[in-house]
């Protein structure tokens, strides 16, 4: 099975599947948030590596990768946690590089946020957690922002729960509450941060539906990071896919579906980037992924010195209490 677009060369391939291409319906149309050569770097090391990604009003785009892939770190630069050290972020159609802070957190107020744990103060109520950034941002009335309330978590379904303490809350019920909060100020961008993890599956099926809901009916944009592919398959218009700060490929969400359901026998003809994404996809034992991380040196991991390929390492005794 062939999968477009083709290239021979797989680190072409990978510029290509990274230029952020307009997607199909959305010519002639601005991106709501457009990465451009983004980079981020700690003590040295980038692990944001020249990222390039657009995402479009009305969208739900996810962003997965493996651990270590730079997902988080991406999600943290896009809601102004992290400065970039190369490259250009723009939102609504403004550079955020440099900008201080009193000017980025007027951006901010444009969108929100749902955190993987929820992030709910343990000594509020949820209508009093959701009713925060409304006292802390607007200049609405109590009655006002009472009645806002209402609303938010009529949408996630907590109206009649609005009293309770976090403490009382099951998990996927402090997430919807978390997702109140996150649109308490109508904004017109939702981050979400892992939000299946820790869920069972049918608290996490639920969640789908409410993103998937909240985007159809309040016709928000949404950018999801998750490495749950049944998640990521059921809410995803587009997806990008990272590995080591690299931005390998950002497709439909049909691409990706075909991609996962190459047979075995046809994927050894594939680019390595793509045979990577088809093992992460389908969470299989053997593939680029797990053939990577077997050729690392363990004893140059492990003690920090170089050991000639084909020279076993040095044994490591148990530590034990001198006698």
């Amino acid at each position: 099975m062939k999968i477009e677009p083709a290239e021979t060369d797989p680190a072409s391939q990978s510029r290509v599947r990274a230029a952020a291409r307009v997607p199909e319906g959305r010519e002639g149309q601005q991106p709501i948030i457009s990465c451009r050569g983004l980079v981020k770097k700690f003590a040295g090391r980038a692990v944001l590596d020249g990222i390039n990604l657009d995402v479009y009003p009305g969208e739900t785009m996810v962003i997965m990768g493996g651990s270590g892939s730079g997902k988080s770190t991406l999600l943290r630069s896009l809601i102004g946690t992290f400065q970039p050290d190369g490259g250009e972020l723009t939102m609504f159609g403004q550079r955020l590089n440099g900008l201080r802070e009193r000017k980025l957190d007027e951006v901010r107020k444009k969108f929100g946020i749902l955190f993987q744990s929820g992030a709910l103060f343990n000594s509020m109520t949820v209508a009093e957690n959701v009713a925060l950034p409304l006292r802390e941002h607007t200049d609405l009335g109590q009655e006002i922002i009472d009645i806002q309330v209402k609303i938010k978590l009529e949408l996630v379904g907590l109206r009649e729960h609005s009293e309770r303490l976090p403490a009382e809350l099951s998990g996927g019920m402090k997430k919807r509450a978390g997702l109140a909060r996150a649109l308490a100020l109508d904004p017109k961008i939702l981050f979400y941060d892992e939000p299946s993890a820790g869920l069972d599956p049918v608290t996490s099926a639920e969640i789908d539906r409410l993103i998937d809901d909240l985007t159809q009916k309040l016709g928000v944009t949404s950018v999801v990071v998750t490495h749950e592919m049944d998640s990521a398959f059921t809410i995803a218009d587009r997806m990008a896919m990272l590995d080591k700060g690299r931005m390998i490929a950002v497709e439909s969400r049909e691409w990706f579906d075909r991609l996962r359901k190459v047979p075995t026998e046809e994927a050894a003809a594939m680019s390595h980037d793509e045979r990577l994404i088809r093992q992460f996809l389908r969470g299989d034992a053997v593939g680029p992924i797990t053939e990577r991380r077997a050729a690392t040196n363990y004893a140059d991991d492990l003690l920090g010195i170089y050991q000639p390929r084909g020279v076993p390492p040095p044994s490591v005794e148990a530590t034990r209490a001198v006698e």
